[in-house]
């Protein structure tokens, strides 16, 4: 997937097709997670389809829950659901960022072996 250190730096074109793999990657894990969390609270708070949306969008991004949580299963659903983002809100961060890192080191490695 990526070029090994004594490989050449992908061109500019190869990283930005990396990026948009990993993008995509990223995109997907947190469209499904917001599922997830829309179909909770749809389920367990019999909340409306946006208003599920909009709860599960301020969990997502780490703001926290917008409608009063009535039920227990509510509840419980919204404390996992919540931590379950924080790690997927983190492990997305690292999907999109590994592309980034990954050029980064290889080209300070390739500048330390032409010294």
């Amino acid at each position: 997937m990526f070029e090994h250190h004594k490989q050449p730096l992908a061109s500019q074109s190869e990283f930005a097709q990396r990026m948009l793999r990993f993008g995509l990657l990223a995109a997907g894990v947190i469209l499904f997670s917001l599922g997830i969390g829309m179909l909770g609270y749809h389920y367990y708070e019999s909340l409306s389809w946006i208003d599920s949306l909009l709860n599960a969008s301020m969990i997502l991004g780490g703001m926290g829950p917008v409608n009063t949580l009535q039920t227990n299963a509510g509840k419980v659903f919204a404390s996992f659901y919540a931590l379950y983002s924080g790690i997927i809100l983190l492990a997305s961060v690292g999907v999109l960022a590994t592309p980034i890192f990954h050029r980064f080191l290889h080209y300070f490695h390739l500048e330390l072996e032409d010294d």
